[in-house]
């Protein structure tokens, strides 16, 4: 199983840089998506940034289950905007960006999951210490 949860974060990882390029050099679509959600351009490079540092969370074993929170967070977003602003398809791109995000939105949960005992450990160490 542990197999699996390595290639969530890969393909999530993956999915979220290779983004980058078009979010980092202004691409037409990604200004025009931004543009729409009335966010251009600090919308577009925040989520930029967000989905670097998320990637390269994800990448490191011990703060996999980071990123993925943060894979999470900027996947919902996205999903939400493409099912209430920007609609499936985008500029005719067959629904590509929509289907990304859900597939990037369920790797991060398979991590979620799968660390799940280490972050309720967590959890509870920082809520103990807080309550001393």
């Amino acid at each position: 199983m542990k197999i699996l949860q390595l290639v969530a974060r890969i393909i999530a990882a993956a999915i979220m840089l290779q983004t980058l390029y078009f979010k980092f050099t202004a691409h037409p679509e990604s200004v025009y998506i931004f543009s729409t959600l009335g966010i251009e351009p600090s919308g577009r490079i925040g989520s930029g940034v967000a989905e670097l540092i998320a990637s390269i969370l994800l990448l490191i074993p011990t703060t996999a289950w980071i990123g993925a929170f943060m894979g999470l967070g900027v996947m919902a977003g996205a999903i939400i905007s493409h099912l209430t602003v920007l609609g499936i398809d985008v500029r005719n791109d067959g629904g590509q960006l929509f289907y990304m995000a859900l597939i990037t939105f369920v790797c991060c949960l398979v991590v979620v999951i799968y660390e799940r005992a280490k972050i309720v450990t967590i959890t509870k160490n920082l809520l103990n210490k807080s309550t001393h």
